[in-house]
């Protein structure tokens, strides 16, 4: 990774973009910074810090700008919420489906309609965030009168302008940055929570007085972390090769075909998406507790408690969610009856499988286990969290999810540094 790296930077063009893309991720930082007005930030704080609530996932995905009550503090949830929509339409709408068949044109009109959508969610979220933090928090200055009309307007339409920004500062990075912006300043708001989950340790040992106990938990932990690492690099590299054999074919007076390669089935191929999916759709329950702020002992309030992110039955839900959208998620990207009929029209067939029907079948059946497992192994990583708050009274603020995110940002961007280093070692054979 670091010979990658030290590579890259030699090179005067991938140089000039990494710097690019640091300026940007810089940029993002201190916009992290900028206080929203009319907003009390020392409220905020309060509510969040060492909440394992959805707020303080959120803050950790807005690197902190969330509690800070700074222009960024939305993040790029809108516009990750819109692309998943558009993403599930163009699947159910045809015309959709149509253009995103259509190649740069088709994805640039996609483009513009996420657009749009981010715009419409934000401002859905921002007037959402604003209600909240207006009725259950009590973190708005002016509430009543003109100067709480102003004080609305001038909150909401910081959130939606922050959101919109960070929207336009991931394309920048797209276009003249290496790696996904959008991907990349993600990756800078979870990173820049790394001091705050070291400070969450040396504070949990110095309330413990450094005591032989609190030492071998933060140990452990620790291993913990280098542990879930190790594994997500495997699993995000793991996948299942299915063999396939070309018939040899005479077209003129040559000879075609008759090489044996695989199809590649990565095991975790839907990334992070199902536990966004799942999060997403769990975090109605506190939304509406935060609009409606019913009382502790009244039914709904009971009710609504129960779906908290620390409880068991929202880590059942979570679990179960999360496993049902891979499934989903997955039977978007893979169709084993088109891959049976590419094959066949190919002259490809699976060794020992006919074609047709018995190859789509073994296809699926291929896919249904690995999704099982890819499933299985995001349901552990996403829930671990609210096991180990269970049984220990250790705040961690980086959970398996971010690690997911980061460990996967991380390798699809040295991934385009190779491929970009490779190009230009052999720029001469393409020309």
């Amino acid at each position: 990774m670091f010979t990658t790296l030290k590579n890259a930077w030699r090179i005067p063009e991938l140089r000039k973009k990494i710097v690019y893309t640091l300026m940007i991720v810089i940029l993002f930082r201190l916009g992290a910074a900028v206080p929203v007005p009319f907003l009390d930030a020392n409220m905020l704080q309060a509510m969040v810090s060492g909440s394992s609530s959805w707020l303080g996932y959120l803050d950790i995905l807005s690197g902190g700008a969330f509690a800070n009550a700074t222009v960024f503090a939305l993040s790029i949830s809108p516009y990750i919420t819109s692309s998943i929509v558009i993403q599930l339409l163009t699947v159910a709408i045809p015309a959709l489906e149509r253009m995103a068949k259509e190649g740069e044109d088709g994805r640039k009109k996609l483009n513009k309609i996420t657009r749009y959508t981010t715009i419409a969610l934000a401002l859905l979220q921002a007037f959402a965030y604003y209600t909240m933090l207006r009725n259950q928090f009590h973190a708005v200055k002016y509430t009543s009168g003109f100067d709480g009309i102003f004080a609305a307007l001038v909150i909401i339409a910081t959130f939606v302008g922050g959101a919109l920004l960070i929207v336009y500062l991931g394309e920048r990075i797209d276009e003249h940055g290496i790696g996904n912006g959008i991907s990349m300043i993600l990756f800078a708001g979870i990173v820049s929570r790394g001091p705050a989950a070291v400070r969450n340790f040396w504070s949990y040992l110095r309330l413990k007085e450094f005591s032989f106990g609190s030492i071998v938990t933060v140990v452990l932990m620790l291993v913990l972390f280098l542990a879930l690492i190790a594994a997500i690099v495997v699993m995000t590299n793991a996948e299942r090769r299915i063999p396939v054999q070309y018939a040899k074919k005479v077209v003129g007076r040559k000879m075609y075909g008759g090489q044996s390669t695989f199809i590649p089935i990565k095991v975790n191929l839907s990334g992070v998406m199902p536990i966004i999916f799942a999060s997403s759709l769990l975090a109605i329950p506190s939304t509406i507790a935060g609009f409606t702020n019913p009382a502790a002992d009244s039914f709904w309030g009971k009710f609504l408690r129960a779906f908290n992110y620390n409880t068991v039955l929202y880590a059942i839900l979570y679990f179960v969610l999360i496993l049902a959208f891979n499934y989903f998620y997955v039977a978007i990207q893979y169709n084993p009856i088109e891959m049976s009929n590419n094959l066949r029209n190919n002259s490809g067939t699976i060794p020992g499988i006919r074609p047709g029907r018995p190859t789509s079948d073994f296809i699926a059946r291929i896919i249904s286990k690995i999704t099982l497992i890819g499933g299985l192994f995001l349901g552990i990583i996403a829930t671990l969290p609210i096991i180990l708050g269970k049984f220990t009274d250790l705040n961690v603020s980086l959970g398996g999810t971010s690690i997911i995110i980061v460990v996967g940002v991380a390798l699809d961007t040295f991934r385009q540094l190779e491929s970009q280093m490779m190009m230009r070692h052999y720029k001469g054979f393409l020309e």
